[in-house]
Order: C-alpha cells, then sequence, then structure tokens
C-alpha cells in the first residue's frame, strides 16, 4: 500500500493490564482514500482513533502521523497534528445550546482569526455541502437525528483538515439518511483529497463507498484486510460470517465465562 499518511505499527493497548483490547495490529491508512475499519462491538476500533488522536498512548509499538511517531505527552505536537484532523464523533457530540450554525461555526472561531463575515460564508458553504444551509438558524433541539449527523459532519469539516475520522457513522440511522450520509463522505473525500477513516460494523454501506477496509477480530487483532472486493470473495470462516451476518461461525455470542451451572452452583 503506497504512502501511508497514518500508520500503526504493531500496537498493542489495553485500558488496563488485565485486558488486552488491541493485540499487535498495523494498519497503514492511503492518503486520499476512504478506509473502513470494520469489527464487531468492543474489538478496538474506536480505540484506534483515540489511540491516532493522542488520547492515550500505545502499550507497546507506535503510531505514525505523516512521519512523526504520536506523542501524548507532547502537548504541542498533539495540538499541531490534531488542527489536522476533523471527527465525526458517533453521537455527534453536538452543543445543545447552540444553533446549527452556531455548532459549525464554533472550531473556526476557536482555531482560526478569520472575520466574522468570512466564518459566516464558510458556515454556510459547509451546510450547503450537506444540505442544511436553510437549518442554519435552528437549534439542536428542532432537527432529526440523520440532521444532527450532517450537521456534525460540517463541523467535522469546517476546518478542511487533511484526515477525517468517522465514528460509527451509520449508526442509528434511517435507511435514507445512512445512504445520504455514505455519500456524503464519499463525496466530500473526492472534492478535498482528504484521507477518510471510517470506523463501523455497517458492511454494505462501507463497502459501497471505501477504498480499503480492515476487519477486527473480537480478540483485538487485525483478521483481514483489502478492497470490499477482496475480501467479499474471502473463504475465511471469520470473515464471511462478519460480512454475512451468520450466527454460527468461530465469533462466538457469550462472552467467555464458566459454565452457567457452575456459576449458579448447580454442579456439573
Amino acid at each position: 500500500m503506497p504512502n501511508p499518511l497514518i500508520e500503526i505499527d504493531h500496537v498493542t493497548f489495553g485500558y488496563d493490564p488485565s485486558r488486552t483490547i488491541l493485540n499487535d495490529v498495523s494498519l497503514r491508512f492511503t492518503r486520499g482514500q476512504v478506509t473502513a475499519i470494520l469489527g464487531g462491538s468492543g474489538c478496538g476500533k474506536t480505540t484506534l482513533l483515540r489511540l491516532i488522536g493522542g488520547v492515550y498512548p500505545a502499550t507497546k509499538g507506535r503510531v505514525v502521523f505523516d512521519g512523526e511517531v504520536v506523542d501524548p505527552r507532547d502537548k504541542a505536537q498533539l495540538y499541531r497534528l490534531r488542527r489536522r484532523v476533523g471527527m465525526l464523533f458517533q453521537f455527534g457530540a453536538l452543543f445543545t445550546d447552540l444553533t446549527v450554525f452556531e455548532n459549525v461555526a464554533f472550531p473556526l472561531r476557536e482555531h482560526t482569526d478569520l472575520s466574522e463575515s468570512m466564518i459566516r460564508d464558510i458556515v454556510l458553504m459547509k451546510l450547503n455541502a450537506v444540505g442544511l444551509r436553510g437549518a442554519a438558524p435552528l437549534r439542536i433541539s428542532q432537527v432529526s437525528g440523520g440532521m444532527a449527523r450532517r450537521i456534525a459532519l460540517a463541523r467535522a469539516v469546517a476546518l478542511d483538515p487533511e484526515v477525517i475520522m468517522y465514528d460509527e457513522p451509520f449508526a442509528g440511522l434511517d435507511p435514507i439518511s445512512m445512504g445520504v450520509t455514505a455519500n456524503l463522505i464519499r463525496k466530500l473525500n473526492d472534492t478535498t483529497g482528504a484521507t477518510s477513516l471510517m470506523v463501523s460494523h455497517d458492511v454494505q454501506e462501507c463497502f459501497a463507498i471505501a477504498d480499503y477496509a480492515y476487519l477486527l477480530s473480537s480478540q483485538g487483532k487485525v483478521v483481514a484486510h483489502g478492497t470490499p472486493a477482496e475480501l467479499n470473495a474471502s473463504e475465511d470462516p471469520e470473515v464471511r460470517q462478519f460480512i454475512r451476518g451468520e450466527p454460527d461461525g468461530p465469533v462466538r455470542f457469550h462472552y467467555p465465562a464458566e459454565p452457567l451451572a457452575t456459576a449458579l452452583g448447580l454442579g456439573a
């Protein structure tokens, strides 16, 4: 994979010593591409985004952003790198006491010295890109869940970031809003030339717009990676089970535990 902007190099990480979330994972994110990070709940997808953003240090291995090893202890480096990143949070994380316009204007006012007239023009252009320019004066309580996700997307790209990270962008959306959001992610990536990292478990929506994809297992390892076509054609049982949503396969429903009868004190 040529010219990676971000590289996860043999990273191991756990929030506490007793449980490893990511286990010696290596991923490369190519400039200008949409890359999907797929896997079941709890496999470490969102944790990867946190490591890239420098929220936590890797226990082992390293995270490399455009040739620099990300160091959460280096605040100057973090602020400089984060300025190049836009983030769409799983539940939007919008400011409910601000209007739609003020939400999108917030990062521009925090990180630039632009005039109010310039900020107004940029905000209206970003809202127009997601089809919500007419909603600019509304309060967040007045918009639907699908609209809120698009507003959050407009805010995420307000500063024209080089990297856009999407944490479960399709969660909780109806089919129409899901399709609109997927098309927006692809369109914004192609229009701006950004590098997009998309964490999700919605296989078909991701495969429709992604250039490349990684599949993580419940043990925090990379099970497979490749183009959507390559993963669709995979004969690996775990890959097939996840992509097809099959209930039976290598991935078990129950979290490892002692037998229920033992736990209830009923003997064998």
